[in-house]
């Protein structure tokens, strides 16, 4: 699976052990910095990691800051991206059960690696399965209603569709 994968500098070193965990899976990854722990503004990431699986270039992501919580606002404001935060197996099994979130954030000052890795692997081994496709399209109708009429339209065929 291609996966984006993006994280602010206070998470610089849990997004490098998420990126080697993911190469060590055979997973073929993008990454989008911040490649030190020079500062940098988490929304920057966030929003390429958000428009590389809307244009269908990475078929999931996964975005780090120091709560989760920024890069997952973040990437929400992007049309079409359902981000999900989460720091535990369930949560991340859920976040693409129920949601089908294309993007999966943490936090760094909330879990350590080898939590990260088990929620990263819940994440990408389950698969959006419909069961919760009428409240996705609801969130998916509502969103239409701000970014305009033919926003359905536009993310048709993209990761970013319900389908």
């Amino acid at each position: 699976m291609k996966i984006a994968i993006g994280s602010d500098h206070n998470a610089f070193q849990l997004k490098e052990t998420i990126k080697e965990f993911l190469a060590d899976t055979k997973h073929e990854v993008i990454d989008f910095g911040c490649y030190s722990e020079d500062a940098v503004d988490y929304p920057d990431i966030a929003f390429q990691v958000a428009e590389t699986i809307s244009e269908g270039k990475a078929e999931r992501g996964i975005l780090v800051c120091g709560t989760g919580i920024g890069v997952c606002i973040a990437a929400n404001k992007y049309p079409g991206i359902r981000a999900g935060l989460a720091h535990d197996v369930y949560s991340a099994e859920r976040a693409q059960l129920s949601n089908n979130a294309q993007i999966l954030t943490m936090g760094s000052q909330i879990v350590g690696p080898e939590v990260a890795k088990k929620v990263v692997e819940a994440y990408l081994n389950v698969s959006w399965e419909e069961g919760s496709k009428r409240k996705v399209d609801k969130i998916v109708e509502k969103e239409a209603e701000f970014v305009g009429e033919n926003f359905k339209e536009a993310v048709a065929g993209s990761n970013c569709a319900v389908n």
